[in-house]
């Protein structure tokens, strides 16, 4: 089964509605890194060198290849990405090999069968 790894960089207030979002497009799971930083065009405005930005999250899902499209596009709708300037950032990656999925694969299958 090829797999696609769909990375999604939300402030965390969006986390939530995020990984919902995903589930609801056939994700199994999800890992979730607090307290990412990064910088657009424009950089984040201090205030006497502290760093105004709010705090983000990068969230990973571990997907079939065939959902990635449509989970992709649930994120960007459940995160409001690329309706303001900052909203976050979502995109996906081939993935070439993986190991410990054995317990999610069957859900997968089934999910995977039950649309085609």
């Amino acid at each position: 089964m090829k797999m696609a790894l769909v990375v999604a960089l939300v402030s965390d207030d969006k986390t939530n509605k995020v990984i919902e979002a995903a589930r609801e497009g056939g994700a199994t799971g999800d890992t979730i890194i607090n307290g990412v930083r990064g910088e657009g065009l424009n950089p984040e405005k201090t205030f006497l060198g502290l760093d105004l930005s709010r705090q983000r999250d990068m969230v990973l899902f571990v997907v079939a290849e065939q959902r990635a499209r449509d989970i992709l596009e649930r994120i960007a709708a459940a995160g409001g990405i690329d309706q303001e300037h900052g909203d976050g950032v979502a995109f996906q990656i081939t993935i070439e090999d993986a190991v410990g999925l054995s317990t999610q694969l069957p859900k997968l299958m089934e999910e995977l069968d039950e649309t085609i």
